[in-house]
């Protein structure tokens, strides 16, 4: 068993638990009597020194002898690559990966990820982490969650960091997501790039502290910490990043630190929120790691430098008489160690290489017990040549376990872990101390789960919900409107135009409300339109019905002192049949008013409009009549006139009937083709849905107003010029006037009853019913019903003779 171990031109100590891990899981596993009973697992460490020469030779030295660099040959059998755990940098890896394809030795990678479109160059390695597309679905859930959709994204300036450029961003944006800023992060790989470094990081740090955003994205890889750890000292001033950021990295970052670093502040990384790879707890670890000592520890060449470095002390020298600095006494505990330099618990890369040695072992078991596949074993025990070797990915592509702490380890066809992300929130205490706590997790079925109660922010949000916004959110009632010019995260609040709501933040548009519903005054929200009609339950409705009964009294009243004094001479003189069937058509057109109150019916529809009609056609027709018989009269007083024949109850009756029906075959016409009926009238009144008639016709209820318009105008024509006739009772002046009160009403009907909406519109229509018919009712019968009822001595034949022209 092999592991390459990557580190930056510093050291960092967080990382020596990496080969903790391993040497946890060989130990393990060669005590355990099933796993491997016949076999004893062994590993060497290689560093890469960040150098592809050195990476080569590393691969390469794996390959050869022990203790012997000869490539392609192996004296002993002592020595059998299974298989090679490693790097940490995908970079690495690719080149590990290049060499082991020729030889067919698998490697499992647990930290970045090569860059490839697929495997087809025949690289053969196994992932030990999820497929990265789970980590962007993971952070982009994030940020929709919280609604942080004004960020800034740092990337590594390499083929990894253009490659999220290239193909998450733009999903990010098409979810809502708008940048701040993008900036690319500078490789760091020797000394000689520092000054770089440092006029790329203060550009950076001024765009961090400039930019509105409170939420930052960082793509990077193993040592993008250490210039997460230099940000706040690129400033000018002291150290410093004047406010709270909500850090979002991803997996392949760790929390740690240069051996130079241990000093400095931590405080930036206060409520960062970091995505990891899953990882559970191995209780036996933790006492794996406390009995380690630098003075009792056998076969770890890496604990004494370790130790010096994590501890900053030096281990005594025989060799040498004085010693600088403190003595390494190997009472030190590890425990006490800062997070970034060391942590007691397993983090996510420790975990990957310790479920790669289990799947190793886990697949050279199943190969050992199979049969078919190692017939050439010995009787004497278990030995395996490197021919057979390769077999040993048929068994890798299929291994399937629970490791010691109950997770399921296996592999999709594509190599790739099926596991997922544990989301990370770091809290910084002001001594310095770290704790990290699992707030959220990315399942393999890319189901996301945050607990956002469990997050502790940075000191400088008040532990409130940190906002990242390019604007302030547009509240309910509001609608966004964009800049010219700037990202669509940054935008104008406009108010919902009339009719119009929106019951969400941030909304592109407003929604109209349904035709049952009106928006409030706030417009952000549909209330339910009340029911509205002209009801008898209302002052409105009830005074209109109090005044068609009270006129219609009033006409009985009249109709019945008509009827008492019928052989008076002022009732047989205005033609007593004529007046009663206009009295009894005026109590008609008063009751016909009733009809258009309360709620709306197929009947009353129907109804209402031709018997209001009709009737009126017939009061309008009597007062025409009378105005006729008058003019006759008149003329057939003179010598010789011819127009006596005319006067008499044939040609009233001819009159009233004939225009009458003229308006009932108009009403018979209109009620055939399109006849009124029961409607609802959504949009007149905003916040009403009002019952109505709906005339059917327009052209026809026009006609009927129409017709009763042109009669009453003809007798008023009529009645103006016979208005100066010499006769006592002469009626036309009466009548002129009761037409000039007709003709206004309804000429004043017209525009009114267009203007006005929903019950007002009946209620015109009752109005001007009532104040007619009362014009008539006053006009014409008021000057007779003074003299019958309060001067009765004027009521006789010889006052009609005497008073003659």
């Amino acid at each position: 068993m092999s592991a390459l171990k990557h580190d930056l031109f510093s050291v960092v100590p967080k990382h020596y638990q990496h080969i903790l891990a391993l040497a946890f899981a060989v130990n393990e596993i060669n005590e355990n009597p099933h796993i491997l009973p016949n076999l004893t697992l062994g590993f060497h460490i290689h560093d890469s020194y960040n150098n592809i020469r050195r990476t080569y030779h590393a691969t390469l030295l794996l390959l050869s002898a022990l203790e012997r660099f000869i490539p392609n040959y192996l004296c002993d059998n002592q020595k059998n690559l299974v298989a090679v755990i490693g790097g940490l940098d995908a970079q690495i890896s690719t080149h590990v990966a290049t060499l082991l394809k020729n030889y067919k030795v698998p490697q499992l990678i647990y930290g970045s990820v090569p860059l490839m479109n697929d495997k087809s160059l025949g690289l053969t390695f196994y992932q030990m982490v999820p497929h990265e597309a789970l980590q962007y679905t993971g952070i982009l859930s994030l940020l929709l969650h919280f609604k942080w959709i004004w960020i800034g994204v740092l990337v590594m300036d390499n083929e990894n960091g253009e490659r999220f450029l290239q193909t998450v961003l733009p999903k990010f944006s098409e979810s809502g997501i708008c940048f701040a800023f993008i900036k690319r992060v500078p490789m760091l790989t020797s000394v000689s790039e520092l000054n770089s470094m440092f006029d790329d990081g203060a550009k950076i740090h001024t765009e961090v502290r400039n930019s509105t955003a409170n939420v930052v994205v960082f793509y990077g890889e193993s040592n993008s910490m250490v210039f997460l750890r230099w940000l706040p000292y690129f400033s000018e001033h002291p150290p410093n990043l004047p406010k709270g950021i909500v850090w979002i990295t991803t997996a392949e970052m760790e929390l740690t630190a240069l051996v130079y670093q241990r000093y400095w502040d931590t405080e930036i990384f206060d409520g960062a929120l970091f995505f990891t790879i899953h990882s559970n707890n191995l209780p036996e670890f933790i006492p794996f790691v406390e009995g380690l000592n630098p003075f009792s520890t056998k076969g770890d060449g890496f604990i004494r430098d370790f130790w010096q470095q994590a501890f900053g002390c030096v281990f005594t020298n025989p060799d040498v008489v004085d010693v600088e600095g403190d003595i390494c006494n190997g009472e030190e505990k590890l425990e006490n160690l800062p997070a970034p330099f060391f942590e007691m618990s397993m983090n996510g890369h420790s975990y990957s290489i310790y479920n790669a040695v289990y799947a190793v072992a886990h697949a050279l078991h199943d190969m050992s017990s199979s049969r078919l596949k190692h017939r050439a074993m010995e009787d004497r025990g278990l030995k395996l040549q490197n021919q057979e070797l390769w077999q040993l990915h048929h068994f890798l592509k299929r291994v399937s376990f629970n490791n010691s702490s109950g997770d399921k380890i296996s592999f999709d066809q594509h190599g790739e872990l099926l596991a997922g992300f544990d989301v990370i929130n770091w809290i910084v205490s002001p001594n310095q101390s770290f704790h990290r706590v699992k707030v959220g997790r990315v399942d393999p079925s890319q189901i996301f789960t945050i607990n956002g109660d469990a997050i502790t922010w940075h000191s400088s949000f008040n532990q409130s919900h940190p906002l990242s916004l390019c604007t302030e959110r547009c509240h309910p009632g509001f609608r966004k409107k964009l800049k010219e010019g700037e990202p669509f995260c940054c935008y104008d609040c406009i108010p919902c135009p009339e009719g119009k709501i929106s019951a969400q933040e941030d909304v592109n548009d407003c929604d109209k409300c349904s035709d049952e519903k009106y928006p409030n005054k706030n417009r952000d929200v549909c209330i339910p339109k009340n029911l509205s009609f002209l009801s008898y339950e209302e002052p409105l409705g009830i005074s209109l019905a109090f005044f068609a009964l009270f006129f219609s009294l009033i006409t009985a009243f009249v109709l019945g002192t008509f009827m008492k004094h019928h052989n008076t001479p002022i009732v047989k003189a205005n033609n007593r049949d004529l007046t009663y069937t206009l009295l009894i058509s005026l109590l008609l057109c008063f009751l016909s008013a009733l009809l258009f109150i309360g709620r709306r019916d197929w009947s009353m529809c129907l109804l209402r409009q031709t018997a209001f009609g009709i009737i009126f056609s017939v009061a309008v027709s009597c007062v025409l009549a009378k105005t006729i018989t008058v003019v006759l009269a008149f003329m057939a007083t003179k010598p010789g006139s011819r127009m006596r024949k005319w006067v008499g109850k044939g040609l009233t009756t001819s009159v009233v009937f004939s225009c009458s029906f003229v308006q009932a075959g108009i009403c018979t016409v209109w009620l055939g083709s399109s006849p009124p009926f029961p409607d609802v009238d959504m949009h007149s009144v905003n916040k009403e849905v009002v019952l109505e008639c709906n005339e059917g016709s327009v052209p026809m209820f026009y006609c009927v107003l129409g017709y009763m318009g042109f009669l009453a105008i003809v007798s008023f024509t009529l009645a103006f010029l016979a208005r100066k006739l010499p006769d006592s009772f002469n009626e036309a002046k009466f009548i002129t006037f009761s037409m000039l009160v007709f003709c206004s009403v309804w000429v004043s009907f017209v525009p009114t009853y267009l203007s006005t909406k929903g019950k007002y519109t009946v209620a015109v229509e009752i109005f001007s019913i009532l104040a007619s018919s009362a014009g008539l009712l006053g006009c014409i019968f008021a000057p007779k019903c003074y003299i019958i009822v309060l001067r009765p001595e004027l009521n006789n034949r010889e006052h009609l003779i005497r008073n003659k022209a």
